[in-house]
């Protein structure tokens, strides 16, 4: 198979889950409501870290206002990377 679906022990690589921007605008209200975030993470079936992230972020994630139809926002790397040699 493709090298990039598969890691280093051959197993296939489970895939990345986006959360929606609507998702992130809730956890950020609910957090500020006073609701934990060990709680937050189990209901939205994320890690602890992920839910941590997002409220550090949150005024970042005020501040992007998605085009009509948009849900997530991700980063988007190109393949090629530049190299320089020195001599």
């Amino acid at each position: 198979m493709d090298p990039k679906v598969k890691d280093k022990t051959g197993d296939k690589k489970k895939p990345k889950k986006m959360i929606s921007m609507e998702a992130k605008h809730e956890i950020i209200a609910k957090h500020k409501h006073g609701v934990r975030t060990i709680d937050l993470a189990n209901e939205y079936g994320r890690n602890t870290s992920t839910i941590s992230t997002i409220i550090k972020q949150k005024e970042a994630i005020k501040k992007l206002q998605p085009s009509k139809g948009i849900t997530i926002i991700s980063k988007l790397r190109t393949n090629i990377h530049n190299t320089f040699i020195m001599d």
